[in-house]
């Protein structure tokens, strides 16, 4: 299931406000790094399920 485009563009990261990205199978915040699991088409945007990607 794909997200709304006009849904990604004002998602933001729970943790530093920064834009999201869509990624295979998550959300990523291009500031803090943080990916942010999707789940039967709802992003969870939850600090708790967020994990560390690595730096770019």
């Amino acid at each position: 299931m794909e997200l709304d485009k006009e849904l990604l563009e004002i998602l933001a990261c729970p943790v530093c406000k920064g834009p999201l990205r869509k990624d295979e199978s998550s959300l990523v915040c291009t500031s803090c790094r943080l990916r942010y699991p999707i789940r039967d088409g709802i992003p969870v945007l939850l600090a708790d399920e967020a994990e560390q990607t690595d730096k770019e």
